[in-house]
């Protein structure tokens, strides 16, 4: 099977996006991995296939498998990607569209200095619907580590995340706890790891280990829980900054009942073809 793609990245964080408007595509997980494989494959954090809507109120569905084939709910850089794509390749003259994802409906919107804006949803708290094993909903929990106590914010932006607030993101010890969180027993689908440094109140630096992915240079859903979870902690206010290894993204979220809104760029690298 020869497999026409197109390499797109958002704040370095790197997608494979398939289009499937047309006609079906349906890959193997082995497929998917060896697509993202950077040495034998193409490489990239995420699979992205666009597919045509599935609800009558939408304009396209969005499919999202990390680089270990699983398919996941979300992925707030990919969806910044998936409007500069579907524009660039003439499939919507919309400005703004609406999206169905596994985790909900997005709405992606082309902004006019090329920067992609994205309502990605209200924030959900309630454990059982992240899912998170916690009696209750609480502003942060304990999570046991390799007999260490961790505190976190537990919250899903259509897929799960898991906050720590750290002193120094860059000393933060993603490569050893980010894994044990990844697979933590308390989350049942696995969660991101998110680790979070307060600058102040309007800008956050932030480090995150994707579930499936490993570290990445950025996330836009853990750049979303991050500003969430600093500002139900009290220590954000409703805009901030969210700095990733990749770059910055902007985050607004006025609170309980409103969506969080993100902007930040993204861009296409190259086209190609793959035999399969």
């Amino acid at each position: 099977m020869r497999l026409k793609f197109t390499k797109m990245q958002g704040l370095g964080n790197d997608f494979v996006v398939l289009d499937a408007t047309s006609r079906p595509l349906n890959l193997a997980p082995e497929q998917l991995r060896r697509l993202a494989d950077r040495h034998f494959g193409i490489g990239c954090d995420q699979i992205l296939q666009i597919e045509p809507a599935r609800q009558a109120d939408t304009d396209f569905y969005y499919r999202i498998f990390n680089a270990d084939g699983a398919e996941v709910e979300q992925c707030g850089n990919g969806a910044r990607c998936f409007v500069r794509y579907v524009h660039e390749h003439g499939l919507t003259a919309k400005q703004e569209i609406r999206v169905g994802t596994l985790g909900g409906v997005i709405v992606p919107r082309l902004e006019g200095d090329g920067q992609v804006t994205v309502n990605m949803g209200m924030p959900e708290f309630e454990p059982s619907r992240i899912p998170f094993d916690a009696p209750a909903r609480a502003r942060a929990y304990e999570l046991l580590l390799d007999g260490r106590q961790v505190d976190i914010s537990a919250l899903a932006v259509g897929n799960p995340h898991a906050v720590q607030i750290v002193p120094d993101v860059d000393r933060a010890t993603v490569a050893r706890d980010g894994p044990l969180i990844e697979r933590h027993p308390r989350f049942p689908k696995g969660v991101n790891a998110g680790f979070a440094q307060v600058v102040d109140r309007r800008h956050i630096r932030l480090r995150v280990y994707e579930r499936g992915v490993g570290e990445t240079l950025a996330c836009g859903t853990g750049a979303c829980a991050a500003a969430v979870a600093a500002r139900i902690r009290g220590l954000a206010d409703e805009r901030v900054t969210v700095s990733t290894r990749g770059g910055d993204l902007g985050i607004s979220w006025a609170g309980n009942g409103s969506p969080v809104m993100m902007t930040g760029p993204a861009a296409t690298v190259f086209e190609g073809e793959i035999e399969l």
